[in-house]
């Protein structure tokens, strides 16, 4: 009996630290990436959630939903934290010379955003590729530039189109392409509720426009 009341105390006690320790991760990776809302902002953004909640016909004082007005707000304050963050200071100067001067491709990029019509996410893949002209970026740089785009309201063409043209402005290379694939579900749980579309935007600057060949050799590499 004692041994099971010690090993529910150390459950619990685990369980606490563990999320003690997600919650300082979450709010330690916005830090890092991005300025949080101000405390006004933040409280103004859970009033909105709680008087949502009443205005669908729920009770946000019962004892699963007193907390979800905060937690909710904390979340829009993560999936919109591109508003606070811009390209340069994402790239913190990591662009660094290079001879390379073939393409240079980065897949399957994984996106999630929200649809600016509906506040419905839309999930996907990007796929960024530029070619070089004396400089290159580091790897991940080029994943959080689709974030700092991503993490905003949006639609998937301008998304597609604010990446390569971001991309362009700080590298200047010869050319620049982006393709991106989502999933949305403001046309997957609603309206039509068609599950399986898929929608596929691109943006080609640069070599990647004005050569067939390289364009050719650009949705080659995709395939592999």
């Amino acid at each position: 009996m004692t041994k099971n009341i010690r090993r529910a105390g150390l459950i619990d006690r685990l369980t606490m630290l563990r999320t003690h320790n997600s919650e300082i991760e979450t709010e330690d990776r916005l830090a890092r990436h991005a300025e949080p809302l101000p405390p006004g902002q933040l409280g103004k953004l859970t009033k909105v959630y709680r008087d949502l909640l009443d205005a669908i016909g729920e009770d946000s004082t019962r004892e699963g939903l007193v907390r979800t007005p905060a937690r909710a707000a904390r979340a829009m304050e993560f999936l919109t934290q591109g508003y606070r963050q811009s390209v340069e200071e994402i790239v913190n100067n990591a662009i660094f010379d290079s001879d390379a001067s073939e393409i240079i491709l980065v897949k399957d990029i994984e996106l999630y955003s929200l649809c600016e019509h509906h506040l419905l996410p839309f999930i996907g893949r990007a796929h960024v590729a530029y070619i070089p002209n004396g400089k290159v970026i580091g790897l991940s740089k080029v994943a959080r530039i689709v974030d700092v785009f991503a993490r905003r309201l949006q639609i998937q063409e301008n998304l597609t189109t604010q990446i390569a043209e971001s991309l362009m402005k700080c590298l200047e290379p010869g050319g620049v392409a982006v393709v991106v694939e989502a999933k949305h579900l403001c046309m997957m749980m609603r309206g039509v509720e068609k599950q399986n579309s898929l929608m596929k935007t691109s943006c080609l600057l640069g070599s990647f426009k004005d050569d067939a060949r390289t364009r050719s050799e650009f949705l080659s590499l995709l395939k592999e």
